[in-house]
């Protein structure tokens, strides 16, 4: 939102404040409420997180883009039969089905790094943000080395099922590219769990995250050079979450 179209401000704190952040401050005021174009603005957003929510992935173009990239991909489920059990039951979200379970069985074990592109709670961020910055990933991945497993597809996943999968993968590393709870100032956020070796039931404790991924967030290319450096980290230390050491330093390319 450009400082165009905002209401009046009320001191120069205000207007450095706003210019500093996409929250609701300075909004204004009319009598007892808003003006008309700050609530126009909510009900537009609130609008946008609602659908980011309901709306099913566009994965036939997720898939086009990780096939177009060069990597192979492989669709996975949870228990959840729909997207109303999805958000009553998440212990359901993180549990694979049998036939997943299935498809995973035949892929060759041993990778160093497993990609998950899971919905989550927002179809927005992962339609437009996960097939760019898995991509990119891998492409970081495939410079230092690293072995990686086919690009997973997640329908109605929370982030504990890319524990799952990396178990079933044997992957060292697995990073789970997942949509964000929606706000009302961004519905397209995307957020990265890692965990260096994934099991099921991982607490998480044992995982790190890089979060807001997103245009007017934090960019892809951004979010990517932190997942390779964390990766790095992890497969140097043998561990991932809060015992990882940031000052300590990080894998070799190559290594």
């Amino acid at each position: 939102m450009s400082g165009d179209d905002r209401p009046a401000l009320q001191g120069p704190r205000a207007l450095d404040l706003r210019r500093l952040t996409g929250a609701r401050v300075a909004l204004g005021e009319v009598g007892g409420g808003v003006p008309t174009n700050a609530h126009q603005r909510f009900l537009l957003d609130h609008a946008r997180a609602r659908e980011a929510v309901w709306t099913e992935v566009d994965w036939p173009r997720v898939r086009e883009a990780v096939l177009g990239g060069g990597m192979a991909a492989l669709d996975v489920e949870s228990l959840v039969g729909d997207r109303a059990e999805y958000l009553r039951r998440p212990d359901l979200g993180r549990r694979l089905s049998d036939a997943s379970r299935d498809v995973l069985s035949g892929e060759a074990q041993g990778a160093d790094l497993a990609l998950v592109i899971a919905d989550g709670l927002s179809a927005t961020a992962v339609t437009l943000n996960a097939a760019p910055l898995a991509l990119r990933i891998a492409a970081l991945a495939a410079g230092r080395g690293w072995r990686l497993a086919p690009v997973v597809l997640a329908r109605q996943a929370r982030v504990a099922l890319g524990d799952e999968v990396g178990a079933a993968l044997g992957a060292r590393v697995v990073v789970l590219l997942v949509g964000e709870r929606p706000g009302l100032s961004a519905a397209d956020s995307l957020g990265a769990y890692i965990t260096h070796a994934p099991t099921p039931g991982t607490p998480d404790s044992r995982r790190n995250c890089i979060s807001n991924i997103r245009e007017g967030g934090l960019p892809v290319e951004a979010a990517a050079r932190q997942v390779e450096d964390l990766v790095s980290r992890m497969l140097a230390q043998g561990r991932s979450g809060v015992e990882l050491r940031r000052d300590a330093p990080p894998l070799l390319p190559g290594g």
